[in-house]
């Protein structure tokens, strides 16, 4: 019989929020009918109550014949009010039952203005215990007025009068009302203190005024103190250490965007005030002074730019689409209910395991604590005095084949913090929704220029990193273990926090079926060539092209800040924004591009250098100017991401692959080979490594957000880059013989006698620049010699020898 294996919750409140989370699948307008019902039918219970403690014995023979409609009753609200008023004040709770008045009335308002129902849960539960209080406590009246306590509030009272006595009865309603006190008003001795203490210092301060020029004010700083509850950890006592598991890790994150605080309370700031110095009179005994003032020149143009501004207000760039409503987090799917529930003996084994292998080899541990994430747990140890890191750090194998895991790793030390950490993998790990992660409050609060949400961390922390600081993203990893996934979290994040007049994309797409579905955002969000029929690239010859583009984007952009005398994008826009920037000088609000490959190893393999020098230009220099890179690619080796480009791309992703050698070239350390795929990931920029769980976003959630963008208005065309004309373009080939360069006939011999058309050939071997050995070898292809381009391939030669050259010549001469 199979063994089962009960499953423990660390968080006390996972069971409670799991079932909070539970949508109630109500549309907007059920909703506002709903609330409006509730809203209606507590006015006419508050009606029928009043009614019947003024008519409540005229109509207690109607209330026992419902069904006869000659019987007559006083109550406002008819048989109906007569009898529910009987049944929860008579019969009932009492006077109490009032308090179901504003239950039913703050759950219509809630419902009605679309406030999270979750807070209602905390006013239900603190109203049911009032009313009982006081239906009991009322019952001790039942003799002289039943109404007060009802039927059920006179029965509980005789039952506890019955067992503990009336003292007794009242000391538990006392205790009652203690903890209602406490927890609900949440009155303390402390405050009841500090109030009596404000009292008095206002009235000392009414019996003796202060004097008016006394403009000093003394400040409670009691009023201010914010305390903090402290989290509570669970130690497991065990022989020589101490097992403790990190709960901080288990916080609950919001996965309901109506959660969101979006118009927080600003905290008042101290705030210094520096007068302003009058001038002082300083007698000259010529009585002669000089006013310097500035030219004139200056004080018209900043007149002229605070004029503007002051009359117009500041450039907005998002007023061609000042209508556009940003995705909701409904269009995303919850996956799992948030919380993490793991299993204690699993937890336990593992601890025991670790100790167990590390005491066969001499190892004593001090302490051991265990934090756990979503599909990883990590054990931090302390080892005792004396014992060597790099001891423990060769034991991973032997800790791998005790806990028969797929693959752990061991951090030695945590950067930090003076322990070692062992990452172990869960048996039953928690997938990480894209929504809890777009929904946290610390994706929704960040105050970045490029916010990318990735997932989550050990810690059950959401990962957000700033693409604009990166600059650039280097993603690599095995044949399906999330990348194509991890860039639509990427893309999907920056869909959510930025306007389509703030960033465009340029997608690349060798596979042509991973980055498809954003065509429908195409005049919203993405760029692409004057000439190109569809935006997201798909044949490899068009990349470079479109590389090249960029190259002139980038220039240009460049001439741009050059004008206005910024050194970025942000300063360069902000000075736009205030109308500091003519446009008729070609300056223009420029947006964000982002370039993302989504296989970069087949662009190597087809098109070379001509693919790589772009690349590694765009890195080297397009950081300032606002033009990001996310390079993604299943084969990490070094004639892939070479030197140059690695360089170039300090932020870089890996996922799981299979060598240590992969590891090494695109993280420049090993434990990518360790991962358990799936979306587990290690992060790097160039200091420490974070372990990430990638946030899961599925093709039906990104086809729903690209439709609820493509079906809003948007721009006449998809943002435009300027054209590129290279030699690969065949466009204004020299057919003019006059027009020849003069090197024409000697670019020719070469080209027969080596049989390679290129113009790097050319360039060798006359010396010559890239842009004048480009132009002959287009007036080469124009005259018949050369074959056209071919990618990375050189061009064929279609003479085969020289004595065919001249005679070719002599035949142009002749015609």
């Amino acid at each position: 019989m199979a063994k089962t294996t009960k499953t423990v919750p660390l968080n006390k409140k996972t069971d409670t929020q799991s079932e909070a989370k539970i949508p109630l699948h109500l549309t907007k307008q059920h909703k506002i009918v709903f609330g409006a019902l509730l809203v209606l039918f507590s006015i006419a219970l508050l009606f029928a109550f009043v009614s019947f403690f003024i008519y409540g014995q005229q109509d207690q023979s109607a209330v026992q014949e419902l069904t006869n409609r000659s019987e007559i009753v006083q109550n406002w609200l008819g048989k109906f009010g007569a009898f529910l008023a009987d049944l929860l004040i008579y019969k009932g709770f009492g006077i109490a039952a009032f308090i179901f008045v504003r239950l039913f009335f703050l759950t219509g308002i809630y419902l009605v203005l679309g406030i999270s129902v979750r807070k209602l849960k905390t006013i239900w539960f603190w109203d049911l215990f009032v009313i009982i209080i006081l239906s009991v406590l009322f019952g001790f009246f039942a003799t002289s007025a039943p109404e007060l306590g009802g039927t059920i509030g006179y029965e509980l009272n005789l039952f506890l009068q019955d067992y503990i006595g009336k003292p007794g009865t009242l000391l538990i309603l006392l205790f009652g009302l203690i903890i209602y006190v406490i927890f609900k008003i949440k009155l303390s001795p402390e405050s009841i203190q500090s109030f009596f203490e404000n009292t008095k210092k206002e009235i000392k301060a009414v019996a003796i005024p202060t004097p008016l020029n006394n403009k000093k004010r003394d400040y409670n700083l009691e009023e201010f103190a914010v305390v903090e509850e402290q989290l509570d950890t669970i130690h497991i006592k065990t022989n020589g250490s101490q097992f403790e598991i990190n709960k901080e890790a288990l916080k609950p994150t919001i996965s309901n965007s109506s959660d969101i605080n979006r118009d927080p309370i600003a905290k008042p700031l101290a705030m210094e005030v520096t007068p302003i110095a009058t001038p002082e009179i300083i007698s000259n005994p010529l009585d002669t002074f000089v006013i310097e003032t500035a030219p004139e020149e200056d004080i018209i143009e900043e007149n002229l730019a605070s004029r503007l501004v002051a009359d117009f207000g500041l450039f907005d760039p998002t007023l061609d689409l000042s209508n556009y409503k940003f995705p909701t987090i409904d269009l995303l799917k919850e996956y799992s209910t948030g919380g993490i529930t793991i299993n204690q003996e699993e937890l336990e084994e593992n601890k025991n395991r670790i100790v167990d292998t590390l005491r066969n080899y001499k190892i004593e541990i001090a302490q051991i604590k265990a934090t756990v994430g979503p599909s990883v747990t990590l054990y931090e140890i302390v080892p005792e005095a004396g014992i060597r890191i790099s001891k423990i750090k060769s034991l991973e194998d032997d800790i791998a084949l005790s806990l028969s895991a797929l693959g752990i790793r061991i951090i030695a030390p945590i950067p930090g913090k003076g322990t070692i950490g062992i990452e172990v993998p869960n048996k039953n790990p928690t997938m990480v929704s894209m929504k809890s992660v777009i929904g946290s409050a610390k994706f929704q609060e960040a105050e970045m220029e490029l916010p990318i949400a990735l997932g989550k961390t050990i810690s059950n922390e959401t990962f957000v990193v700033d693409l604009a600081k990166m600059p650039h993203l280097l993603m690599a990893g095995a044949t399906g273990q999330g990348k194509s996934v991890g860039l639509n979290a990427v893309l999907t994040s920056l869909l959510y926090k930025k306007h389509p007049a703030e960033v465009k994309f340029v997608l690349v797409d060798p596979k042509k079926v991973e980055l498809t579905l954003f065509n429908k955002i195409e005049r919203h969000y993405l760029a692409k060539l004057p000439d190109m029929d569809d935006a997201i690239i798909t044949d490899n010859a068009k990349v470079v092209n479109t590389l090249n583009s960029l190259c002139v984007e980038m220039d240009n952009r460049y001439s741009l800040l050059k004008d206005a005398m910024v050194r970025n994008i942000k300063e360069y826009n902000d000075k736009f924004k205030a109308r500091k920037l003519n446009p008729e000088n070609g300056h223009r609000f420029l947006p964000y591009i982002v370039l993302v490959v989504d296989e970069f190893a087949d662009l190597i393999m087809t098109a070379g250098k001509e693919v790589e020098v772009p690349i590694a230009r765009l890195a080297q220099l397009a950081r300032a100017i606002g033009i990001h890179l996310i390079i993604a690619t299943q084969r990490p080796s070094v004639n892939v991401i070479t030197g140059l480009i690695k360089a170039n791309f300090p932020a870089r992703i890996a996922f799981r692959v299979t060598s240590k050698i992969d590891s090494r070239t695109i993280l420049d350390t090993q434990g990518a080979d360790q991962l358990i795929g799936r979306g587990d990931m290690l992060y790097t920029n160039g200091n420490d490594v974070v372990r990430v769980q990638c946030a899961f976003i599925d093709t039906p959630e990104v086809e729903k957000i690209t439709e609820f963008i493509g079906s809003q208005k948007a721009y006449a065309t998809a943002y435009l880059l300027p054209e590129f004309v290279g030699e690969e373009s065949g466009i204004n080939l020299d057919v003019n013989i006059s027009d020849r360069d003069t090197l024409f006939r000697e670019a020719a011999e070469i080209i027969v006698n080596a049989q390679q058309g290129s113009a790097s050939l050319l360039q060798r071997k006359l010396k010559l620049g890239y842009n004048r050995a480009g132009r002959l070898i287009d007036q080469l292809e124009a005259a018949g010699i050369v074959g056209p381009f071919e990618g990375s391939k050189a061009r064929s030669v279609n003479i085969l020898d020289m004595s065919s050259l001249d005679q070719f010549f002599n035949n142009e001469q002749n015609n």
